[in-house]
C-alpha cells in the first residue's frame, strides 16, 4: 500500500496537535508534545535543520514551472544531509587513496577501505555477477558507502536518514535501474536484450510476455526503492511509538519501560543501517548480474 506524503504530514501533524493537549491536560506542560515533536522532525523533511543554537532556515527559491510542472528547488533538510553524506565519502574515499598509495601495506583508513572493497569484490560481485562484474565496482562501492553513511547520519543527534524519504531511494532506484539495462545490454547486445523480453517463447504469446517482462524490469526497481524507504522510517516511527506509549497510558511510570524500548531500537537501527546499505548493493548487483548471464546463456546456446 502506498502512503500519500501529503496525508502522511497530516496526520503527523494531527497526532502531534493530540499529544500535545495530552500533555498539557495531564500537567506535563508541553514536554510530550517537545519530544513527539523532535522525533517527527527528524522523520519529517522541512526547510529548517536543528542545531544546538536553534532551527536555521535553508534557502528557499521561488518554484520553477517546467512545461506545466511545478518544481520547487529550495534547499531541504534532507537535500542537505544527502550532500554531506556525499562529501564524506569523496573526503574519507580520497585520504585512503593518498594513503594506500604511498604505503606498500595499509593501515588506518586505508586498510578499513581496502577491507570493504575485497569484501564486496569477493562477497557480492563475483558471486552475483562472476569475474566481469568487477568493471561495475566503482558504481556498486560508491552505492554501498554512499547509502552507509546516509544512513549513519541519521542516528547522529540533530541528523536526519536522507533515505527515509522516498525521493532519495527514488533517485537511487533509477539510478540502479539505468545502470541494470545498460550492463544487460552491453553484455547481450541491443538484439538480444529486446530477445530476452519475449521470455523465448512462441511469437503467438509475445502480447502477453513482452508486458510482463517489461513491467517485471521496473518492480525489481521498485522493490528497491521501497525495501530501503520502509526500513529506515520504521526505525523512527517505533521509536515514537514507544515514547507515545508515556502519553497514551497517561503515566510517567511507563517512562522507563518505553525509554528502554527505544534505546534499544536506536541501537538495532545502527545494525540496519549497514544492512539495508549492504542489501540494496546486493540486490543491484543481483539483477545485473541475471541480465549478464541471460546473454551468457543466450551465447553458449548459440554454439
Amino acid at each position: 500500500m502506498l502512503v500519500d506524503a501529503s496525508r502522511f504530514a497530516a496526520l503527523q501533524e494531527h497526532l502531534s496537535d493530540s499529544i500535545r493537549v495530552a500533555s498539557r491536560t495531564e500537567g506535563g506542560g508541553d514536554a510530550g508534545g517537545n519530544i513527539f515533536g523532535e522525533l517527527l522532525r527528524h522523520v519529517r523533511d522541512s526547510h529548517e535543520i536543528d542545531t544546538p543554537w536553534g532551527e536555521v532556515a535553508l534557502p528557499h527559491y521561488p518554484p520553477v514551472s517546467i512545461g506545466g510542472v511545478t518544481i520547487d528547488l529550495s534547499i531541504t533538510k534532507h537535500v542537505l544531509f544527502v550532500w554531506i553524506a556525499a562529501l564524506i565519502l569523496f573526503a574519507i574515499a580520497t585520504a585512503a587513496a593518498r594513503k594506500n598509495r604511498k604505503a606498500m601495506v595499509p593501515s588506518g583508513i586505508g586498510n578499513l577501505m581496502e577491507s570493504i572493497v575485497v569484501f564486496m569484490r569477493d562477497e557480492v560481485v563475483v558471486p552475483n555477477m562472476g569475474k566481469g562484474g568487477v568493471r561495475y565496482m566503482p558504481y556498486l562501492l560508491t552505492t554501498f558507502l554512499f547509502i552507509l553513511f546516509m544512513n549513519l547520519l541519521g542516528l547522529l543527534p540533530y541528523g536526519a536518514s536522507a533515505t527515509g524519504n522516498i525521493s532519495v531511494t527514488a533517485g537511487l532506484a533509477i539510478v540502479a535501474f539505468v545502470v541494470i539495462q545498460l550492463a544487460a545490454i552491453r553484455e547481450q547486445g541491443i538484439g538480444g536484450y529486446l530477445a530476452h523480453l519475449t521470455g523465448g517463447v512462441h511469437w503467438a504469446l509475445w502480447p502477453i510476455m513482452i508486458p510482463i517482462e517489461v513491467l517485471g524490469l521496473f518492480t525489481k526497481n521498485f522493490a528497491l526503492c521501497m525495501r530501503l524507504f520502509a526500513n529506515m522510517i520504521g526505525g523512527h516511527i517505533v521509536i515514537l511509538s514507544f515514547i507515545g506509549l508515556i502519553f497514551l497510558f497517561k503515566t510517567y511510570l511507563i517512562a522507563p519501560a518505553s525509554i528502554g524500548f527505544a534505546l534499544g531500537v536506536s541501537m538495532l537501527e545502527l545494525f540496519v543501517a549497514f544492512l539495508q546499505a549492504y542489501i540494496f548493493t546486493m540486490l543491484t548487483s543481483l539483477f545485473m548480474g541475471l541480465g549478464m548471464q541471460a546473454g551468457h546463456a543466450e551465447a553458449g546456446e548459440s554454439h
